[in-house]
């Protein structure tokens, strides 16, 4: 019962001063949303980038040749004997290019064009909407015929049927046989303003034969290391022990290295937010010391009537635990309100987690408790005869 009255108490306080309660629990309100909102965001942004990177492909190798010409560049030929191994299951040299791309009147300027093989698409697992991708008859047969990524599509034909159309390609004339589901802009760029034509056609087209990147899909998780040490151990024979000359990737690596910024940006911005919560609960004790000296003559009488030095001490902090924890449930609310308009805007899934909202909430009340001991211990030791005689 003791506890149930000096809740009462310290409501009736509270009420007893509306707007000075309020402006007390602000800095609370606005620290529990801030830690909420923007550990939301940096949550939601990592799950995006996470499925962005899982996107491009499953098992995926990345091998990246650096340098110009010569030794610092592989052939079609040593490119695709990196294949025969048993950890890999697919492999695609490409090389890329930036053409205007034209059908009739419509154009599209500086438009990315990647010569690939037919593993490209289980490789980058690329969902074709209409018609086919690249095929390897298309490759060895070095066709002339394109597939377009939906942004690409709809810029040159809009809601005409492109699949049989010639378009030209730098003036060349190739045929669409293929239009990409739209997949959107990811970390490794989006398909979607892409073109994709035979790798052998794409030696001629631009006249060039270098291959500097590859994708690679090893045949399960557990084969992904397996077949990188393989394949790095073909490329240094091949670039004569020059670790300098490419750099081999997977997937875990990035989402490693992603994870980690993340997590420290996801820290770094709690704890910014949480600096809120420290002056909000620098707010309470201040205001918690003027509730001591205005009610010195109460406190005297109270203890005049037998309360003891803890009673006085629990009313207190429960006054200052209530004021805290009043203002991290308002805090809660907005902050989930602020987070799914935030998350909304930028596009990404940002609702709040359960372990933030809970931490949110207990650094809160922490913050209260401690900013409230030292007025509540001030009040608890008032002498009752000097407190009675305060005016």
């Amino acid at each position: 019962m003791r506890y149930v009255e000096a809740l009462k108490i310290a409501i009736r306080s509270i009420l007893s001063n509306k707007m000075r309660s309020f402006l007390t629990m602000l800095g609370i309100i606005i620290g529990v949303t801030a830690v909420i909102a923007l550990v939301s965001i940096g949550q939601g942004s990592t799950r995006s980038i996470t499925s962005q990177i899982q996107s491009m492909g499953s098992n995926l190798i990345m091998v990246n040749v650096m340098g110009r010409g010569g030794e610092s560049s592989l052939t079609y030929d040593q490119a695709i004997v990196l294949k025969d191994s048993s950890f890999i299951a697919a492999i695609s040299p490409v090389i890329s290019t930036s053409v205007t791309a034209m059908y009739g009147n419509n154009s599209v300027d500086n438009t990315t064009v990647n010569g690939v093989n037919g593993d490209y698409q289980s490789i980058r697992d690329i969902q074709v909407a209409a018609g086919r991708f690249i095929l390897p008859m298309d490759d060895e047969g070095r066709n002339r015929v394109a597939v377009l990524g939906s942004n690409v599509a709809r810029e040159l034909f809009g809601f005409t049927d492109p699949i049989g159309k010639t378009i030209k390609l730098n003036g060349q004339n190739f045929t669409v046989v293929g239009i990409l589901s739209q997949k959107g802009s990811s970390i490794a760029g989006s398909d979607d303003d892409s073109i994709f034509i035979p790798l052998k056609t794409m030696f001629y087209f631009a006249k060039n034969r270098d291959i500097r990147q590859i994708y690679i899909e090893a045949t399960s998780p557990d084969t992904v290391e397996l077949a990188k040490n393989e394949i790095n151990s073909k490329l240094l024979t091949i670039f004569k022990g020059d670790t300098n000359a490419f750099r081999i990737i997977d997937q875990s690596q990035i989402l490693s290295t992603v994870n980690s910024v993340t997590a420290t940006l996801s820290l770094l911005l709690g704890g910014i937010a949480g600096i809120s919560l420290l002056v909000g609960g620098i707010g309470i004790m201040n205001i918690m010391l003027v509730s001591v000296t205005e009610r010195t003559r109460e406190i005297g009488i109270r203890k005049a009537l037998g309360a003891k030095k803890k009673d006085i001490l629990l009313q207190f902090i429960i006054e200052s635990l209530t004021l805290s924890g009043l203002g991290g449930i308002v805090g809660i609310i907005v902050g989930y309100v602020l987070s799914m308009v935030l998350g909304s805007a930028m596009n990404i899934n940002a609702k709040p987690s359960l372990s933030t909202v809970l931490i949110s909430f207990s650094f809160s009340v922490i913050v209260g408790l401690f900013f409230g001991v030292y007025p509540a211990n001030k009040a608890a030791n008032l002498n009752p005869i000097e407190a009675l005689r305060y005016e």
